[in-house]
């Protein structure tokens, strides 16, 4: 795949960058590795003064760099000032949480004395060089959400982004460097995805991120495994999104539109499967189908656009496909469903009734504005298709009813229950999943020890 922004609206290319050289991946890779022997000492409070001035500049800069997302991969510009503003949010929150959620652990008096020692504690000491392979959906998000936590423990990051993003990827590099950041702390590599394996096989890299597709995970697992390196992977998400008879169900189904169509419903973390207890679910499937017909389709650098374009073709033709696949099994198109007639890579938001296990869309994750329904004649059944899919990200619960929320967040398999609500990240939480959406923590303290030598100290008596 080329390196260059394609602009998804209409299909033009409209900048294309030639892929770095062996010769230059060696010098970043040994700058990192240099960068990070003086950079892990410093102190707390110089690396939050960076962070806060990047922080700075991504406001002030908010509204030019959307436009320039926007442009490389289609999501809707006040979408894309969002996103830039909760970047310079996060930032600023590992700013001023680091050093506490770092901070030395001291263990019981009991403890101490039963192990012989005068003294001991925990310390988090960073690792080094950590390579993040980042996807295009959110591509300043994802990217921060690494960035943020690694650099305030005092790694430097290299950025494998997606090959159709290259200017956010460069921007980010600029970033950091106008900032104050020492050279090498955070660079950005432009190379196509065949180069990956070699950099996990070299010894400068100590550690790897991953947010991405089921197969790039397993890819990236496989050889960090061989090399015996840490890695964290946040993989493909189908989360559920339940509402039972005690819910606000209009409420329920206003917030279900949003849930599954924002970022042009290419989302990892997305309601996808939108399971209704059967009481409610004619009303629901009447609502929720209303709101997805009057979203408005346009130019993504409209403001008033809600729906842009998918970020590429093949994006589409895969969406389509399963769409195909399922309405040739029985299901119903309540609404969308076909590809409307206009350049660029479009697709309508779409909803589907009368899915069933057999159809492709029930098992594989739809990554765009296509939401299945589904009817439960209880709670059990509810939970039942809710951990009938492979992957385990997020999932949405919408009940009044505390007993049903105690049993769902018992029994869903996810690594978020939402009540009442949509899912959304927020530094102070931790993120990620279970089964095939991955591994590991990103945000909040566990994001933040994820890529730390966690180290005992121990002092003899």
């Amino acid at each position: 795949m080329p390196i260059a922004t394609v602009n998804p609206a209409n299909g033009e290319t409209l900048k294309t960058y030639e892929a770095m050289g062996e010769e230059e991946l060696g010098r970043r890779l040994q700058l990192a590795q240099a960068t990070f022997r003086t950079y892990r000492t410093t102190a707390f409070a110089e690396r939050a003064r960076l962070l806060n001035r990047a922080a700075d500049l991504l406001d002030e800069e908010g509204p030019q760099i959307a436009r320039v997302m926007t442009t490389e991969m289609g999501k809707p510009v006040r979408q894309a000032r969002a996103e830039a503003a909760k970047c310079a949010k996060a930032m600023r929150w590992y700013a001023g949480h680091a050093e506490a959620l770092l901070a030395d652990e001291e263990p019981s008096e009991a403890d101490v004395k039963d192990s012989g020692a005068s003294r001991a504690l925990v310390r988090y000491r960073p690792m080094g060089p950590v390579l993040a392979v980042m996807p295009w959906n959110f591509p300043l998000w994802q990217v921060v959400r690494f960035a943020a936590p690694a650099l305030m423990a005092g790694n430097v990051g290299l950025l494998k982004h997606a090959s159709n993003v290259p200017q956010t990827a460069l921007y980010l590099e600029d970033l950091f460097h106008r900032a104050g950041f020492p050279e090498g702390c955070f660079q950005t590599l432009l190379i196509g995805s065949g180069a990956v394996d070699d950099l996990l096989r070299d010894e400068r890299i100590k550690a790897a991120t991953l947010t991405g597709s089921e197969p790039a995970g397993r890819a990236v697992a496989s050889t960090a495994s061989q090399m015996i390196k840490k890695t964290v992977l946040e993989l493909g998400g189908s989360d559920p999104y339940v509402v039972m008879p005690s819910a606000d169900v209009d409420r329920a189904a206003e917030v279900a539109v949003t849930a599954r169509v924002q970022n042009n419903g290419q989302s990892c973390i997305a309601a996808k499967r939108f399971i209704v207890h059967t009481d409610v679910y004619d009303r629901f499937a009447e609502r929720f189908t209303e709101g997805m017909k009057a979203l408005k389709i346009g130019d993504p650098l409209e403001e008033d656009t809600e729906i842009g374009p998918l970020a590429s073709e093949r994006g589409r033709g895969d969406l389509e496909e399963l769409v195909d696949d399922a309405r040739r099994g029985g299901a119903s198109v309540l609404c969308g469903g076909e590809r409307p007639d206009r350049p660029g890579w479009y697709y309508p938001p779409t909803v589907l009734a009368g899915v069933t296990r057999e159809m492709r869309i029930h098992r594989e994750e739809a990554f765009g504005p296509v939401a299945t329904l589904y009817r439960a004649a209880d709670l059990d059944e509810a939970v039942l298709i809710a951990n009938d899919t492979p992957f385990g990200l997020s999932s949405n619960v919408w009940t009044r009813d505390e007993a049903e929320v105690d049993r769902f967040v018992r029994d869903l398999e996810a690594g978020g229950v939402y009540v009442n609500g949509m899912t959304a990240s927020h530094p102070a939480f931790p993120f990620g999943g279970v089964k095939r959406s991955g591994y590991g923590r990103e945000l909040s303290g566990h994001g933040i020890r994820e890529f730390c030598n966690i180290t005992t100290v121990w002092h003899g008596a």
